[in-house]
């Protein structure tokens, strides 16, 4: 089993049940084991700021899918939640990003792992540090010693979901 961090993100549809939706159904996917999740976190919009701003959290998952067979799921679930891609970091019902698989460094033209952009972004670093601050990227630095670019007006609204 290895163990995956997920990013969950919202902002239609009632967000902070978009995220409960998204982490009951990685609960259930085969092969896999969701572990903990962080709180809830609000902020404002990385893109375009004519948008509501986002409910996102973390989650760490054991599983023994490939990484591109993860991605495949996360997919799946967000079109199952209605995802329609707008524009570039626009509005979303929901959005899945696979973070962190392991120790796994892929740059494929379908997956980049670590996130790419995951080190610049407080709403994922904190919701990360919260449920894994001994965490350290593949190459070697420490979760806990990154400083995003974006910051967002970050803040903590709410416990871990009780799928948690």
């Amino acid at each position: 089993m290895i163990r995956c961090f997920i990013g969950l993100g919202a902002n239609l549809d009632d967000p902070a049940a978009q995220i409960t939706i998204a982490l009951r159904a990685l609960a259930s996917l085969p092969h896999s084991r969701l572990l903990r999740c962080s709180s809830l976190y609000g902020s404002k919009p990385l893109g375009p700021q004519d948008q509501p701003d986002y409910v996102n959290a973390v989650a760490e998952l054991e599983t023994s899918l490939e990484p591109l067979a993860l991605l495949d799921a996360l997919q799946a679930q967000e079109r199952e939640q209605g995802r329609i891609k707008r524009r570039h970091w626009g509005e979303r019902c929901i959005d899945l990003d696979l973070l962190l698989y392991g120790d796994l460094t892929m740059c494929s033209e379908r997956l980049n792992i670590p996130h790419h952009e995951m080190h610049k972004r407080s709403f994922v670093l904190l919701p990360l540090t919260e449920i894994a601050a001994d965490l350290h990227l593949p190459d070697g630095r420490a979760i806990a010693g990154l400083t995003p670019e974006f910051g967002g007006d970050l803040q903590r609204i709410g416990p871990p979901p009780q799928v948690c």
